[in-house]
C-alpha cells in the first residue's frame, strides 16, 4: 500500500513537470519529484512530531494534579495552559531569536526575532522548525509547575514562565542546538552529544525547578519540628497514570520527531526510547518494593518518566540494550533522588527534579559512555561540561529570577490561601464542585 501511494505521488509530480517543460521524463525531471516528496513528508513528520510533544502538556498536567491535593487541581490546569501560552509568544519574540539565529560567538543568537527569518514568497521551513522548537520550550518551562505546585503565586508563576521561554531556556539551549538552524553553539562545537534533550529540556526545566522549590520552601505540614517527613498524599492516582501514559506517547514524537526528517533512522529511536521507558519503570518498581516492602505506583510511574528523560540525549546514537541499561539505572537513581531531596527538606510534590534534572544529567552522560560510535576520556569529559554548564547557568539565573519575583509581586501564597487550597484563593473555583467540602480543608 505505501509503495503504491509513492508510486502514485511520483508519477503525479513527473507528469506535472513533465507537462511544465517539453513533454519528457529525465532522471533530473525524476530526481526532482523525488526531492519533492520527501521534502514533504520531512513537513509532516515534523509536524505530527510536534503535535505529540504539544499533547505532552496534558500529560504533565494529569500528573501533576494526580500528584498533588484536590484543591490545587484547578490551579494546576491554569499553570500548564499559561506556561505553554505565554511561553510561545515569548518563544516567538525572543526566545528563537537567541536560540537559533546567527552567532558568531556561539554564546547567543542575534536574528530571527518575532519569525523575521520568514517571507511569504522563501522557504517556509522556518515555521515548521519553530513549530516543533516551541512545544520543547514549553516542556522545559511547565517541569517547573509541579515542582512548585500547591504554594505559588500565579502570577509569579506567569512571571517566571515568560522568562524561561525567552531567556533561559533559549540561551542554553543555543549552546547545544544552535547549528539546527543558524547559530553555532560552543557546546556543539565541542562535539557535545544530546540529540533531543536530556540535558538541554529536562535538566534546564530540573535545575529551575530546584531553584524555584528552595526559594519557596516547603509546604505547610510537609516537615514536623522535629525534622520528620509528612507524607501528602496525592488526590488521583489513575489521573497521573493517565498523565504518564500520554507522556510516554508524545516522547515519541519528542525523541523520533527531531530528525525533523521522515527517514529511516526514526525506527531505532522509538525502539529506544520504548525500552527505556519500560526498563525504568520496571527497576523503579523493584527498587521501591525492596525499599518499603511493596511495589510503589508513584514511583514506578515516575521511574518510567525517568528512562524516557534519561534515554532523550541518546537515543540516536546507543543501541537498544544500552537503552535498556540506560533506563534500568534511571529507575534505580529515581527513587534514591525523590528520598533524598525528601531528607534535605526540599519539596517537590511530583518528582520533578530527580525525573529531569538528575535523570536528564544521567541520561547526557549515558549519552557519551554508550556511544555506538566509540567512547572516550575527551567524550566523557565534554558530556560532563555541558551537564555542569546546564547546572551553573540554569540554577543560577533561575534562583535569581524567583528571588526576585519573591521580593516584589511575591512568588508564595499566605498560609491561609495554602490552606485553602489556590483553586479558591487563585481563582474563585473548583475542580470537583460535587465533591464533600472537606476534600478542600485538607492541610
Amino acid at each position: 500500500m505505501k509503495t503504491l501511494i509513492l508510486s502514485l505521488l511520483l508519477t503525479v509530480s513527473n507528469l506535472s513537470i513533465a507537462w511544465a517543460g517539453d513533454g519528457a521524463v529525465t532522471p533530473e525531471s525524476n530526481k526532482t519529484a523525488i526531492d519533492l516528496v520527501q521534502a514533504h513528508a520531512d513537513y509532516v513528520w515534523t509536524m505530527v512530531a510536534a503535535a505529540l510533544v504539544f499533547f505532552m502538556q496534558a500529560g504533565f498536567a494529569l500528573v501533576e494534579a494526580g500528584f498533588t491535593r484536590a484543591k490545587n487541581a484547578v490551579n494546576i490546569m491554569m499553570k500548564n495552559l499559561m506556561d505553554f501560552s505565554v511561553g510561545s509568544l515569548a518563544f516567538w519574540a525572543i526566545g528563537f531569536g537567541l536560540m537559533f539565529g546567527v552567532s558568531k560567538s556561539g554564546w547567543l543568537g542575534t536574528s530571527g526575532f518575532f519569525l523575521s527569518d520568514f517571507s511569504p514568497d522563501g522557504d517556509p521551513w522556518v515555521l515548521a522548525f519553530w513549530m516543533f522548537q516551541v512545544v520543547f520550550a514549553a516542556t522545559a518551562a511547565t517541569i517547573v509547575s509541579g515542582a512548585m505546585a500547591e504554594r505559588t503565586k500565579f502570577t509569579g508563576y506567569l512571571l517566571y514562565s515568560i522568562f524561561i521561554s525567552a531567556l533561559i531556556y533559549p540561551i542554553f539551549g543555543s549552546w547545544a542546538w544552535g547549528s539546527l538552524y543558524n547559530g553555532s553553539g560552543w557546546l556543539e562545537g565541542i562535539g557535545f552529544i544530546d540529540f533531543a534533550g536530556s540535558t538541554v529540556v529536562h535538566s534546564v526545566g530540573g535545575w529551575a525547578a530546584l531553584a524555584g522549590t528552595i526559594v519557596l520552601g516547603p509546604r505547610l505540614g510537609k516537615y514536623t519540628k522535629d525534622g520528620g517527613i509528612k507524607p501528602i498524599l496525592g488526590h488521583n492516582i489513575p489521573l497521573a497514570a493517565l498523565g504518564v501514559f500520554i507522556l510516554w506517547l508524545g516522547w515519541f514524537g519528542f525523541n523520533p520527531g527531531s530528525t525533523t526528517a521522515a527517514s529511516k533512522d526514526i525506527a531505532m529511536i522509538f525502539v529506544n526510547t520504548n525500552l527505556a521507558a519500560a526498563a525504568g519503570a520496571v527497576l523503579a518498581m523493584i527498587t521501591s518494593w525492596i525499599k518499603f516492602g511493596k511495589p510503589d505506583v508513584g514511583m514506578s510511574l515516575n521511574g518510567a518518566l525517568a528512562g524516557l528523560v534519561a534515554i532523550t540525549a541518546g537515543c540516536a546514537n546507543v543501541s537498544p540494550t544500552s537503552s535498556v541499561i540506560i533506563g534500568a539505572v534511571a529507575g534505580i537513581i529515581v527513587v534514591f533522588a525523590v528520598i533524598m531531596f525528601d531528607r534535605i527538606k526540599v519539596d517537590d510534590p511530583v518528582g520533578a527534579i530527580s525525573v529531569h534534572g538528575v535523570n536528564g544529567a544521567w541520561g547526557t552522560l549515558a549519552a557519551g559512555i554508550f556511544n555506538m560510535g566509540g567512547t572516550s576520556a575527551k567524550i566523557i569529559g565534554v558530556q560532563l561540561l555541558g551537564i555542569a554548564a546546564c547546572f551553573v547557568w540554569t540554577f543560577t539565573a533561575a534562583y535569581i529570577l524567583f528571588k526576585i519575583i519573591d521580593m516584589t509581586i511575591g512568588l508564595r501564597v499566605s498560609a491561609e490561601e495554602e490552606a485553602k487550597g489556590l483553586d479558591l484563593s487563585e481563582h474563585a473555583g473548583n475542580a470537583y464542585p460535587d465533591f464533600e467540602v472537606s476534600a478542600y480543608s485538607q492541610k
